[in-house]
């Protein structure tokens, strides 16, 4: 007969769950876990926004004959996010280019 296995702690829970070894830690790991989602949900809202006023944009400015997409105005933004994020910035300023750019 094989001993049953024992139902897990309370600390190996958090073990598990945040990688902490205390439970202190493991406190504060999900404390900032909470406060990281909540600021990923602010972070969507945002870009939501941002391109419902990018589609604004992209309407005023094809109804007016110019063109869907402005390559000046999307080099500042480049520009912009890599002057203040490094690198990585112009990553993410492409991916938000990307996305507020709508359907053609």
């Amino acid at each position: 007969m094989q001993p049953q296995a024992q139902p897990p702690t309370a600390a190996a829970t958090d073990a598990e769950a945040t990688g902490a070894r205390t439970g202190a830690a493991a406190d504060v790991i999900r404390g900032a876990r909470q406060r990281i989602d909540d600021l990923d949900g602010r972070i969507i809202g945002l870009v939501q926004e941002r391109a419902a006023v990018s589609a604004a944009i992209q309407h005023e400015r094809i109804t007016s004959g110019g063109r869907r997409v402005n390559l000046a105005r999307e080099l500042e933004v480049l520009n912009h996010y890599r002057d203040q994020l490094g690198k990585p910035g112009t990553a993410l300023a492409m991916t938000l280019l990307e996305m507020c750019r709508g359907r053609i």
